[in-house]
């Protein structure tokens, strides 16, 4: 595109690459950082950075390898399919937002990694593909598929039954109840800065009913 990036594309990139160059620098070794930045429900309100900086934070290199590639698809996509501003917005609303969730599950002591906030992004991108005005039928159904597979793969790790779980050939243990979470901020931002103002922007361009003559009958 001429000119570079459009504004849109640098504020869904800015977005990535806040989560993903502080996650690169703490890397994966135990230490200060890692006891500073983890969330922890005991510390929500009286250290509040943990809401974003837990992230940022993988306890081994499969963990960030992963994450970290999740974080590089999302990225992609959100250049290839021009997401709007709002979109970008969301997924920075959703972020702390997906931690605070976390505070429904007290027992959940200590919790770090991207994958929340990836949930939280795929989310939003899937709702911009539906409801953003102008969209193609393809782009529609791709933001429909997406959507649905985030539901399904969510539904499938039953985050109501199941603190913690270590999928086969993994190295650490992953908590459904962060997936659950970001799904869940991230339609509710995405719902607040892409649905409903799409939805209102329709109703205000309906054209409006021609006044009646006096005297004419209704209908």
């Amino acid at each position: 595109m001429a000119g570079g990036l459009r504004l849109s594309d640098r504020l869904w990139s800015a977005v990535g690459l806040l989560l993903v160059l502080p996650a690169l620098l703490v890397g994966t070794g135990p230490g200060l950082a890692r006891q500073v930045l983890t969330w922890q429900p005991a510390l929500a309100w009286a250290e509040p950075w943990r809401c974003w900086s837990a992230a940022w934070v993988h306890f081994s290199l499969m963990h960030l390898g992963a994450n970290l590639a999740g974080a590089l698809l999302l990225l992609l996509l959100g250049h290839v399919a021009r997401l709007p501003r709002e979109a970008a917005l969301a997924w920075a609303l959703a972020w702390p937002l997906t931690h605070l969730a976390l505070l429904a599950e007290p027992a959940l002591l200590r919790y770090g990694g991207l994958s929340g906030v990836l949930h939280a992004g795929a989310a939003v991108a899937a709702v911009a593909l539906l409801v953003q005005p102008g969209r193609l039928r393809a782009e529609r159904g791709l933001g429909a598929a997406l959507g649905l597979g985030l539901v399904l793969k969510v539904l499938s790790e039953q985050p109501w039954a199941v603190l913690q779980v270590q999928p086969p050939g993994w190295d650490i243990r992953i908590a459904p109840l962060a997936h659950a979470a970001g799904l869940l901020c991230g339609l509710l931002a995405a719902a607040l800065l892409l649905a409903l103002p799409a939805a209102l922007g329709r109703f205000r361009s309906r054209p409006s009913s021609p006044a009646r003559p006096p005297g004419s009958p209704a209908g």
